[in-house]
């Protein structure tokens, strides 16, 4: 990683070519999600849908976990202090999962190890999920009396309504091979394999027209909930249909040779 540079929060961010890999790096302390590391994260994502050059990000963790969620040694050092503890969405700054469904450009999240509470959140937030065997995923906020705001949103979208609630009211674990079983993963493959696997997709998303890409997150999440009359006629982000990379596209398979997408 010739490009990684180390910040003090403990992630690590490597240019590899239009892809953007964000590593958390706090082992020690199962890459729980501190202050510090939330804010980083939220400024290197929003870099990366500013930056034209970047197609896709990979969001990637070292040591035997994903993450464990929120830093709750900082939690309770704050509560000893009597300081007030504020809810997510109540924040001055901009909420990290928030950050990662809305950045423009697609996430893509390598899962070697265990993914809970706050760290599934995050798993959840990415678009598409790279996850080894026997991962262990769940959101056990219940057991700990916090609230896993966005988890209670995201996930009964995801998964059928009566699974979701059970798992949210028990806090209990599943698999990662049960969680492929219900569409909440996009590849299951060897953990040695995860890094792999999950930069290969953001090479695969990195070669096509980047405004075609943008485009199609930028629809997809905002026309979810909407009518479908009403989601067929949004019009967000760059139209690929008016891009000169249409145009570029277009000539480039017809002369059989790979595209040179300018992003315009």
């Amino acid at each position: 990683m010739a490009d990684a540079q180390r910040r003090e929060s403990g992630l690590v961010v490597e240019a590899r070519g239009h892809v953007r890999v964000l590593t958390l790096d706090r082992p020690e302390r199962r890459n729980a999600l501190s202050s510090a590391l939330q804010a980083d994260l939220v400024e290197e994502l929003l870099r990366c849908g500013e930056d034209g050059d970047v197609r896709a990000v990979v969001l990637a963790a070292n040591g035997p976990a994903f993450c464990a969620g929120f830093d709750l040694d900082e939690i309770r050092e704050l509560d000893r202090r009597g300081e007030r503890f504020r809810p997510p969405m109540d924040r001055p700054t901009r909420a990290l999962f928030e950050v990662v469904t809305e950045v423009p450009v697609p996430v893509v999240a390598a899962i070697a190890g265990a993914a809970v509470a706050g760290g599934f959140e995050l798993a959840l937030a990415c678009d598409l999920r790279v996850v080894a065997p026997g991962v262990r995923m769940g959101l056990p906020e219940a057991k700990i009396g916090m609230g896993a705001n966005f988890g209670s949103v995201v996930l009964p979208k995801r998964i059928p309504m009566g699974i979701a609630l059970e798992l949210l009211y028990t806090g209990e674990y599943v698999s990662s091979e049960v969680a492929e079983r219900w569409g909440l993963v996009n590849r299951l493959v060897p953990a040695d394999d995860v890094l792999p696997t999950a930069l290969g997709l953001a090479d695969a998303i990195a070669a096509n027209a980047p405004v075609s890409v943008r485009r199609m997150k930028a629809t997809a999440v905002k026309g979810l909930e909407l009518p479908l009359w009403q989601a067929l006629r949004l019009d967000v982000g760059p139209n690929p249909y008016l891009s000169e990379d249409r145009k570029e596209g277009i000539a480039a398979q017809r002369e059989k040779r790979a595209p040179r997408w300018s992003g315009r």
